[in-house]
């Protein structure tokens, strides 16, 4: 007995050591993502947990806001932008870990809920036809200050002749996902909306979407980056995002996924 109590001792020693971190396991990362991404990066965080067993915490809103929020101290790990000029202003204020990896290509197209007067029409005539004619009461975008795909809704509706028509008649999204549902719940009479938040089934079966033509706006260049206090959960789900499985889904949603992009 007196042999086995130096092993008892080491083991017990063992034990209080992993304790802490038996019960109290590593916090989830926060990845702050932009709106368009929320049908799409919710399955590929389910998908991460089950390959892995590790987990994230989303978090969805417009990339300018989000911006704003790690400028200001926002505990985000990782952050999933919808224009990549946002993450070149981090990365400039040094709160990045370089420059990123361009993940994605996002569109933009007309979704016209069921009932509406308008026609699902990707040269927009119509939609300039009912502004004139009083079919149209409200039309949804996102905020073109800070949300990408507002900014390209309103470079669209510029290139088609019919933003100063169309402006006065405005509902203004906080970003593109809440636009969708202004749109989607007949709030307004139609929308321009991402493609991926087009194809999620509470969209699809509640209008029709049309795409609108690449060459009327900028392209949306989507940059995911890492933040300089990164920790592993978090560097595990950057490099997921890389792998085929995840991009596979992205496309899915409608994503044109850049093949060895940085």
């Amino acid at each position: 007995m007196r042999h086995l109590m130096p092993a008892l001792i080491r083991m017990a020693a063992v034990t209080l050591v992993l304790l802490p971190v038996l019960a109290f396991p590593q916090p989830r990362p926060t990845v702050a993502a932009a709106s368009d991404l929320k049908f799409a990066l919710e399955e590929i965080a389910k998908e991460f947990e089950r390959d892995t067993g590790q987990r994230v915490t989303l978090v969805f809103g417009s990339s300018g806001n989000v911006t704003s929020q790690i400028l200001n101290g926002a505990p985000f790990e990782m952050f999933l932008s919808a224009d990549e000029s946002y993450v070149a202003r981090l990365h400039q204020a040094g709160k990045t870990r370089g420059t990123g990896r361009l993940y994605a290509m996002g569109r933009i197209g007309l979704f016209v809920p069921k009932g509406s007067p308008l026609r699902a029409d990707a040269s927009l005539a119509d939609l300039g036809r009912a502004a004139r004619d009083g079919r149209l009461r409200r039309f949804a975008i996102a905020n073109p200050e800070h949300a990408p795909y507002g900014a390209r809704a309103r470079e669209a509706l510029r290139h088609a002749g019919v933003w100063q028509v169309v402006a006065p008649r405005l509902v203004v999204g906080e970003n593109v996902s809440q636009a969708a549902q202004f749109a989607a719940s007949g709030s307004a009479q139609g929308g321009i909306i991402a493609l991926s938040l087009a194809r999620a089934p509470e969209f699809a079966r509640r209008g029709r979407f049309v795409l609108l033509p690449e060459a009327w706006h900028r392209p949306l260049r989507q940059r995911m980056v890492l933040m300089k206090h990164a920790g592993p959960q978090a560097r595990a789900f950057h490099d997921y995002l890389t792998r085929p499985k995840a991009q596979a889904v992205l496309r899915r949603h409608g994503f044109a996924v850049p093949r060895g992009a940085r």
